[in-house]
């Protein structure tokens, strides 16, 4: 059982979510806060995963997020916000969040997405622009220190990563490139210790940063896999 927590100041978001998400099997919203209580629920419930809303009166998404980082064994957390051109998501992408979903996610696609997020996948609502993980506005030609750090892995290791940067789990990579989850495992510590980055999603966004996903990265991956 996927335990969740939905922190966000409006009632109707935490019912909404907390509906769509307990019809879903294996999914269960344990506890809802709003900002000023989601350190505390988070530490009481011990949830798998945390959907966070980035935007909040009392206490930001942000000083939030920092908080749960802190615990000794932090959720996936993903945050919650209306536009997917919100100018915080990249710091909190950055911060450790493992991605973000807009408030207005196909419900259908919400328990996917937890599901993928529990897992230890990167989550991207899909209605979300490449272009955010390129850092919007002007940035969007590749950066020669974050080009050469990539240079520094295997081939196999960029076929991971690009797949880490679509958002798939480790066995469901192992899968696609007809790997062990225990070698992609290996692969993934390697890439992150190569990139000099903590997280996947931080991965993902030195890749995308990088050049690396383009076409033709995300082509070949595939392509290898079949």
């Amino acid at each position: 059982m996927i335990r969740v927590v939905v922190v966000d100041d409006e009632a109707l978001v935490r019912s909404g979510f907390q509906m769509i998400l307990n019809a879903s099997d294996g999914i269960r919203v344990v506890a809802t806060a709003e900002g000023a209580q989601a350190a505390d629920v988070i530490r009481r419930e011990t949830p798998d995963v945390v959907l966070l809303d980035i935007r909040m009166p009392d206490v930001d998404g942000l000083t939030v997020l920092r908080q749960i980082q802190a615990l000794p064994e932090p959720p996936h957390v993903a945050m919650l916000t209306t536009f997917d051109t919100d100018e915080y998501i990249l710091t909190a992408l950055r911060s450790g969040a493992a991605g973000f979903l807009l408030k207005d996610t196909e419900p259908e696609q919400l328990a996917h997405l937890v599901r993928t997020l529990a897992a230890g996948g990167v989550v991207m609502s899909p209605k979300a622009s490449r272009a955010l993980l390129r850092g919007r506005p002007g940035a969007g030609a590749p950066q020669d220190a974050d080009a050469a750090r990539v240079g520094l892995l295997s081939d196999r290791e960029r076929d991971v990563l690009v797949l880490v940067a679509e958002g798939l789990s480790n066995a469901d990579i192992g899968t696609r490139i007809h790997l062990s989850a225990g070698t992609v495992k290996d692969h993934v510590s390697s890439i992150l210790t190569k990139l000099r980055v903590s997280s996947r999603v931080q991965a993902a966004l030195l890749a995308e940063r990088s050049g690396l996903l383009g076409k033709n990265g995300g082509d070949a991956a595939r392509d290898k896999g079949r």
